[in-house]
């Protein structure tokens, strides 16, 4: 899990990031960002709705494996509110590998530098 100070708080830093975004897509996951000003931390969201399970267990397994590869590739370089919205339930049982490349992907993509 990232650290609580790279985490969003409250429902309308959501909105506010999506209303002023721009979007990259990858196989089974987008990310949406936006710049924040100087002085702030960045920040990152897992978004799993229903629609790609129905079960709580699968949706928080997929956000807590999205949640690990943000953690181990993510240097923020600059302020940016990250969101990674899930589209694909087969994000569960896809090899860590495969998730972790497909996020330092959409890192790029997004403009972050990712460790690798």
């Amino acid at each position: 899990m990232i650290n609580r100070v790279h985490r969003f708080h409250g429902y309308g830093s959501l909105a506010r990031v999506y209303r002023r975004s721009s979007a990259a897509r990858g196989s089974g996951v987008s990310v949406r960002f936006a710049a924040r000003s100087a002085g702030q931390p960045a920040r990152a969201a897992v978004v799993v709705s229903k629609k790609v399970s129905k079960s709580a267990v699968t949706r928080n397994r997929i956000r807590r494996r999205i949640y690990e590869a943000v953690r181990v590739q993510w240097q923020p370089a600059a302020p940016v509110d990250l969101i990674f919205t899930v589209f694909d339930g087969q994000l569960a049982e896809l090899p860590t590998g495969q998730l972790h490349q497909e996020v330092a992907n959409l890192l790029q993509k997004a403009g972050q530098t990712g460790i690798e």
